[in-house]
């Protein structure tokens, strides 16, 4: 299964490719369909750039540039440059794949990752996730945010903090409630 490299994302044009991906772990998102019902759609995958590392590392998908394939070391230089704290983000990602959840995009919540037990369409993701490295601060305004933003939505926060010495990852889950 090949995706062509496009600007900052990842194409599978081809439409039996693309639901045999997403089927299998629920990656990328088909292009004009919102939430694709029983894996039946008739439209290309996209994929973001760490998505699509895993599934290259994995052996899943191939990627090509024009006519020219693009190994994982190319792949992994540019997501760096569109992605900050790419490495970091990239750990928690693989981390959270490995333990059975679904892990998508949280741009449309304001955080990094929304995680799913299940999978888009089948549940609500219980989980928004914020990377951040050992060494950096939560602030206040920072609690306040995800409080608010989790109560809004309905879900749980979590800070996903990295040592970046000893590649550990500690995950802190806030809980609010009604006082």
């Amino acid at each position: 299964m090949i995706a062509e490299l496009v600007n900052d994302r990842l194409i599978v044009w081809n439409v039996e490719h693309s639901r045999a991906i997403y089927r299998s772990g629920y990656y990328g998102k088909p292009i004009g369909v919102p939430k694709p019902k029983n894996f039946e759609f008739n439209a290309p995958l996209t994929l973001d750039l760490i998505e699509g590392l895993h599934l290259l590392r994995s052996g899943t998908i191939g990627i090509v540039k024009g006519n020219k394939k693009v190994g994982p070391a190319a792949l992994e230089r540019m997501a760096k440059k569109y992605h900050e704290g790419f490495d970091i983000k990239y750990k928690v990602y693989e981390d959270l794949r490995k333990k059975g959840y679904v892990v998508t995009p949280g741009i449309k919540f304001g955080c990094t990752y929304a995680v799913y037990e299940h999978g888009p369409g089948v549940d609500h993701a219980p989980f928004l996730v914020e990377v951040k490295e050992q060494n950096e601060s939560v602030t206040a305004p920072d609690l306040v945010r995800a409080g608010r933003l989790a109560t809004t939505v309905k879900k749980r926060f979590v800070f996903a903090i990295i040592d970046k010495r000893t590649g550990s990852i500690d995950y802190l889950v806030s809980k609010w409630w009604k006082a």
